[in-house]
This record gives structure tokens, sequence and C-alpha cells, in this order.
């Protein structure tokens, strides 16, 4: 019997702060090691035969797969310690996955572009080298659409799909429940009154998200998504222009199906509660 690859659009934390440790992600850190490794199955007969990861750090007009056999980091942040610029992720690409991703797009009426050279961004090894660190599972990176289109990401998650038979796991990494780095700036040095002011707003977009990403129906769950810039505090959340991280979830919510349960687990951050949401896999806790 074919293993159905699991779904996981989570959230990756700041630049390479969870791998340096950074108290302020404790909780995301500990979900990345402990609960997103039991989603994929990992260390069991049913872990995954690759794993392709939807990255919010790679925003182009087609989407665009990594296709090489290997993949250099590409360190796309500034300013961290210098220790950050020397992570290594050697896990090995898989360019016939990424042939089969390409023609599965295109039978979703999506055309693609390979591409063999462009570094795997911290949107891909940040969360690995924490989830998997022996880096023993292939990977295929893919990018998010610069128009932000909500059905057109969608549709890529129903292409992405017909890979899940051949138990081929689907990683969205992005920050769907917030991604503001002017008003992350901001609660890094607030008061408790305003840090529990923003909270209400917070808990109100994240209230309407869930709702929309657990609707049974799939024909009702794309449509509430494809609303998604006008739930309640959308801007505030993800500023106009600025929701690439809320993308990979939108692929991901694109490849569930009829059958599969939505289900999520909360992590903390910044006083905030950060969602993500995962398909194909047991509860978690």
């Amino acid at each position: 019997m074919t293993t159905l690859g699991p779904i996981v659009a989570l959230s990756h934390g700041g630049g390479p702060m969870p791998v340096l440790g950074d108290p302020g992600h404790a909780s995301i850190i500990s979900s990345l090691k402990k609960r997103v490794p039991k989603l994929l199955k990992l260390g069991t007969p049913e872990q995954p035969r690759a794993i392709v990861v939807v990255t919010a750090h790679w925003s182009t007009d087609k989407p665009t797969i990594s296709s090489g056999a290997s993949h250099k980091l590409y360190y796309d942040y500034y300013g961290f310690p210098k220790e950050s610029y020397a992570l290594k992720y050697p896990a090995p690409g898989h360019p016939e996955l990424a042939r089969e991703l390409r023609d599965a797009l295109a039978g979703e009426g999506v055309a693609s572009v390979l591409d063999d050279e462009r570094g795997w961004d911290h949107g891909v090894f940040i969360p690995l080298l924490l989830i998997n660190p022996k880096a023993d599972i292939p990977v295929v990176q893919i990018s998010v659409l610069g128009s932000e289109d909500p059905e057109a990401h969608l549709r890529m998650g129903k292409a992405l799909a017909k890979l899940r038979a051949s138990n081929v796991a689907i990683v969205g990494s992005g920050f769907a429940s917030f991604h503001n780095l002017g008003i992350m700036r901001q609660l890094m040095s607030a008061p408790p009154k305003q840090r529990a002011e923003f909270r209400t707003a917070s808990d109100t977009w994240n209230s309407t998200l869930n709702d929309a990403v657990g609707k049974k129906d799939i024909s009702e769950r794309w449509e509430a998504l494809k609303g998604w810039r006008k739930f309640p505090f959308a801007d505030i959340m993800h500023p106009p222009h600025g929701g690439e991280h809320f993308m990979p979830l939108l692929v991901c919510a694109g490849a569930a199906t009829e059958s599969e349960q939505t289900r999520k687990y909360a992590d903390e951050f910044l006083g905030l509660d950060i969602d993500t949401f995962y398909w194909g896999a047991e509860e978690v806790k």
C-alpha cells in the first residue's frame, strides 16, 4: 500500500534565529525539532522519499523549481552572526522529481521553470536543519508567485497533490499567521498593554483563517481562501503586496484532499499564536 505524503504548512521563524537558538523562538524551535519530524514520519518505514519545500523567500513570475542534483545554500539574510553564514545542509536534490513536478503543474495548466543553479534559501535550510539534521532525504525547492494570486497558488497545490501519491511530502515554509516586519520590531520592545491590544487583532485574524482553512468541502475552502485579503486585519498581519509568507499555506491547502482532516498546532512568538496547519498525519501535541 502506497503511503500518501503528508503536508505541513509551517512557520519558519525569523532569519537564522531558530538555528541560532534564539530564546524568543523557543516554541517554534521545539516544534520544528519534535512535532514536525513526527508529522513527516521521519525515522519510520513511512518517511517520505523526498520533500518539496514551498518557500516564501523566492518570489517569481512563474513557479520555479530547483532541479539540480545538489544545491548550495543561499544565505538570503543580512546582519546576523558570522556562524549563520557557515551553516551547511548537504541533502541531495532530485532532478527527476523536479521534472515530475513541472509535468504535474503543466497538467493543471500552470507553466513552470526549472532552475539547477539557485541555492536553497533560508526558507528551506533553516527549518530543515532542525526538522531533519541528517539531511538524508532529497529536497526540491519551489517558489511562490510574485503576483500573490491566491487561486494560482491553490492550483499549484492541486498539482503537488499528484506527487503525494508516491510518498512525497509537501512542506510550506512561511509565516501564515503573522509576517509584518515593522510591527514585529515594535512588539519586541512594546509594553504589555500594547502587546495585549495587538493580540486582540491577531486572535480575530487567526480565528477567521482557521475557519477558512478548516472547511471540509474543498470548493468552500478554496473560495474562502481566495478572499483572504478581506479577512479582518489581513493588511496588518501581512502588508499589502507583502503576502509572500502567506502563499505557502495556500499551496498546501490546495494539495489537501477532500477526505483529509485539517489539523493545526500553535506556537508562541512575541506573545502571539503562530499556527502551523497539516494534513495526512495524526494529531501531534
